[in-house]
């Protein structure tokens, strides 16, 4: 039984399994509809797809550097249990290595890679280990630097995944500063990485703000606009303080006392080079996604008024 294009949209649209392995169940099956149902859920795909309805929250943020190549990527599990499972950081590990060789252009390329070590793409891996772990599993974002010398950092097992990327020049080794300056950021979450960074609109906002705490205080309200707007200005060098990776104080004053830049100066001197900040990329797990909060004590309620009916 033949089958088109249209029928293969249809199995999807039923089942939430990926086009290919509709298209694989219908040439499997003749085109039957009913039986390439039954084709992906003997295969598991079809509960596969199920689970992929359920939010995944958890997972972990890593980064590594594969080759030369620096690699930073969010994969998402519904739990945190989950999540630490040798099986699902094995998977992890292994999608950074293909984002570094492979270079796709965004998630879906990615899907469509092979996996290291296997025949299968991406996509059939992650639908083996949705069953086998049995949860949901998502890949979110990755990112790569193919260029100057990348250094990567995980910090408390995958709550964060940092990717330092610097210009070194000098045969130096630039470990130890680029995870310290990766520590910096997952400690700090700065908001830009130099001054020279923050638009100017973000600017005039600040000085906006500056002048209105000083209108809403009692002791500066009646200075006239041209001191505030001084005074304002004077409190900008604060906010990159405050907001700027740079500028900000290294928390490692055990090693350096001084602003992150200070900091990298001084290493890269002391090491025989000097070295350039030129971008990072900084992943918290679960970042921006809702998650589901269950009522545990209302559900227990709910199973027990159940249980009398």
């Amino acid at each position: 039984m033949a089958f088109t294009a249209q029928d293969v949209k249809k199995l999807r649209e039923m089942t939430n399994v990926g086009m290919m392995d509709c298209k694989k169940a219908l040439q499997a099956t003749d085109g039957d509809m009913d039986k390439a149902v039954d084709w992906l859920r003997e295969k598991g795909l079809a509960k596969a797809a199920k689970k992929a309805d359920r939010v995944a929250a958890e997972g972990v943020a890593y980064a590594a550097v594969v080759d030369g190549v620096g690699v930073v990527i969010e994969v998402n599990s519904e739990t945190d249990f989950a999540a630490k499972t040798d099986a699902f950081l094995d998977l992890v590990k292994n999608l950074a290595v293909v984002v570094a060789t492979e270079n796709p252009a965004d998630v879906e390329a990615l899907k469509a890679c092979k996996f290291p070590g296997s025949n299968l793409t991406v996509t059939e891996i992650m639908q083996e280990k949705v069953m086998s772990i049995g949860e949901n599993m998502v890949i979110r974002r990755f990112a790569r630097y193919a260029e100057n010398t990348s250094v990567a950092y995980v910090h408390a097992g995958g709550t964060h995944g940092v990717l330092v990327n610097l210009a070194v020049e000098g045969d130096i080794d630039v470990t130890e500063m680029g995870k310290n300056v990766a520590m910096q950021i997952a400690a700090m979450s700065p908001k830009y990485w130099d001054k020279t960074n923050v638009p100017q609109a973000d600017v005039d906002h600040e000085l906006q703000v500056q002048v209105a705490l000083m209108d809403n205080d009692p002791k500066m309200a009646s200075k006239p606009a041209q001191v505030k707007e001084k005074i304002a200005q004077g409190k900008i060098a604060a906010f990159y303080k405050d907001n700027c990776l740079l500028q900000q104080e290294f928390v490692r004053s055990d090693l350096f006392k001084g602003d992150v830049a200070g900091y990298l100066a001084d290493a890269a001197k002391k090491l025989g080079g000097k070295v350039t900040f030129v971008d990072a990329i900084h992943y918290t797990k679960g970042e921006g996604i809702e998650k589901k909060v269950d009522d545990f004590a209302a559900e227990v309620a709910a199973q027990v008024a159940n249980a009398g009916k």
